[in-house]
């Protein structure tokens, strides 16, 4: 979310109006064609000389733990409510929690990555070759290919193997619940190949297959949070690097910490939701605590450099851009594809649910929407 706003923006253009003969006006059009087209020719920016600012320093040592006990207390206490048997959350809480991430997931990869990556490699303190091709979404669109070949291997792979054992595997949910997007069906033979007179099988290989099948269950649901976390924890180094040195610090991080906080909710909610052999029941905290660390790390980071670094430069725009571009997609993908489809669409039980718990699903996502768009008027 390291949205770029230079100061040094071209000042506002006249050209003729009515009053001028329509040669002046093209006449004028083609002057600014060219000037586009060589920047040589047009006023020179001063991108360079915008220094990050050095104000609140106080404060901003202090959002490193005040944004990361927010963060940390967001995707932890899903994931611990989870599997403690302590504390007893109501089941309506965690899909509260579960739609509401999802609206505050696709949210972000619209409004706080997508949005300011078109603005940083669309800035005019760029070359004409950044401005010239919209590669905001062309990265955004190659990272959603990307995520989605590795999702498709996986998955062939995980079905190749299932196949040996028998299993019915249905990658994409449309005989079961949620979770069965992200693993097999059920460790069920074929009904049509358990009529047959085939020999009964074993109880050893019974256990080996459903071992087996909890196991490939588990890998193809990691691989999914494996992708969503890594869009998120990019995200949120970006956060922390512009937190640190941005001149509108106090607005920023009053919204980030509820930004921070609501973020790792959604992902809290997921990777407790995650069903993993009990040999991997760590990684969802493993995966929180990673989340929790991430933001107040690019803030060290930033307050570190913060007499090198400048948010204005052309480095700093086409890296923030491009890095926002790929996290944007990662994002989408997973918000539509993996959240919503999987969620609503492909989820059997919700499509026969009561219309009460349809709308409370939708409402909740919506409001995890509504909020984190709110926010990016801000941040």
């Amino acid at each position: 979310m390291l949205r770029f706003r230079p100061s040094c923006l071209p000042t506002m253009l006249s050209f003729p109006l009515a009053s001028s003969s329509s040669s002046s006006f093209l006449s004028y059009l083609a002057a600014r064609e060219v000037e586009d087209h060589d920047p040589s020719l047009s006023d020179p920016f001063h991108c360079e000389d915008e220094p990050p600012s050095d104000t609140h320093f106080p404060l901003r040592v202090a959002a490193i733990f005040v944004i990361g006990i927010g963060s940390m207390l967001g995707s932890l206490f899903p994931v611990l409510a989870k599997q403690s048997r302590l504390v007893h959350v109501p089941r309506s809480v965690f899909n509260f929690a579960k739609y509401f991430g999802s609206g505050v997931i696709l949210a972000t990869g619209f409004i706080h990555l997508l949005g300011p990556a078109i603005d940083a490699l669309g800035s005019q303190c760029l070359p004409w070759a950044w401005r010239d091709y919209p590669y905001a979404l062309a990265l955004c669109m190659f990272s959603i290919f990307s995520i989605f070949l590795v999702e498709l291997v996986a998955f062939r792979w995980g079905n190749a193997r299932l196949a040996k054992l028998h299993v019915a595997y249905d990658a994409h949910g449309h005989e079961a619940g949620a979770h069965a997007a992200h693993g097999p069906e059920s460790a069920v033979d074929d009904p049509e190949k358990s009529t047959g007179d085939s020999a009964p099988t074993k109880q050893s290989e019974g256990e080996l297959e459903y071992h087996w099948t909890r196991d490939d269950q588990g890998i193809t649901q990691a691989i999914g949070l494996a992708i969503l976390e890594f869009g998120v924890v990019l995200h949120s180094i970006l956060v922390g690097l512009t937190l640190a040195v941005n001149e509108d610090f106090i607005v920023l991080f009053i919204v980030l910490v509820f930004h921070q906080t609501f973020e790792g909710l959604g992902l809290g909610s997921r990777l407790a939701e995650v069903e993993l052999p009990p040999r991997f029941r760590h990684l969802p905290v493993f995966g929180a605590i990673i989340f929790g660390f991430t933001t107040p790390l690019g803030i060290a980071v930033g307050l570190g450099v913060r007499s090198s670094f400048n948010p204005g430069s052309t480095t700093a725009a086409i890296v923030s851009g491009v890095m926002d571009s790929f996290s944007a997609g990662v994002l989408i993908y997973t918000g539509l594809v993996e959240l919503l489809a999987h969620d609503f669409l492909f989820n059997k039980k919700m499509m026969a649910a009561p219309t009460r718990q349809l709308v409370f699903a939708i409402g909740s996502m919506m409001l995890g929407v509504a909020l984190m768009a709110l926010l990016g008027r801000w941040a």
